[in-house]
């Protein structure tokens, strides 16, 4: 019996690529669905390249100020993408705003992290936000991504109850504890295609494990 194709995974990173570690470690196990083909940074100097090429994932360096202008630097990560075979796009502190033309031609097929329970917190310092509004639940959320930031459909979140005596170090640390297993899960369910798009919606086509939807 023939073994199922698994899906062709891109890690995008900016630094040290902490959830790449997660996504790395987990596809390590033969029943995963998904399989990590290349880890691309726009920094050269990203601690998190070394990391994937000592788990011996093939890395690339596309370094954004080579380029006059957005197109240039996304077409160059478009091409690296498609040479690579890749089926499926992990953001993972990606910290590049991606154009409308690059995004459109992967639509449904690139995921993205964020450090707050989307809609909830766009953009940057997110812990900061969430104390200064006065939430109860914080936590963070992996959606596929549309040109619009931080704004397309949700596949799954994870929560975390947010104490008295937090500052944003403290809510951020324990956050990504969330995001290190959100991550993963989450991957595994659209590879596997348990996740899918419909429309603005994401379909899961059983329930998926405990803690995977949300995590307290």
């Amino acid at each position: 019996m023939a073994t199922a194709r698994k899906t062709r995974v891109a890690i995008l990173i900016s630094g040290r690529g902490s959830n790449m570690v997660a996504l790395l470690e987990a596809a390590q196990d033969p029943a995963f669905p998904a399989e990590i083909v290349l880890v691309v940074s726009n920094r050269p100097e990203a601690a998190g390249l070394a990391r994937a090429a000592e788990a011996g994932i093939p890395t690339q360096a596309i370094d954004h100020k080579a380029f006059a202008d957005r197109a240039g630097f996304d077409a160059a990560l478009d091409a690296a993408l498609r040479g690579a075979e890749v089926d499926l796009v992990c953001l993972a502190g990606f910290m590049r705003i991606l154009t409308t033309d690059f995004v459109a031609s992967w639509a449904g097929r690139m995921l993205n992290i964020h450090p707050s329970l989307l809609p909830l917190f766009k953009g940057t310092h997110t812990h900061r936000q969430a104390l200064d509004a006065g939430v109860r639940l914080h936590g963070c959320t992996v959606h596929f991504v549309v040109p619009e930031l931080d704004a397309g459909p949700i596949v799954a979140q994870a929560a975390i109850p947010v104490r008295q005596d937090d500052d944003p170090d403290s809510l951020a640390d324990r956050v990504i504890v969330q995001e290190r297993r959100l991550y993963p899960a989450v991957l595994a369910l659209v590879a596997g295609g348990r996740a899918r798009l419909d429309g603005d919606r994401v379909v899961i086509a059983d329930e998926a494990p405990d803690g995977v939807l949300l995590s307290l």
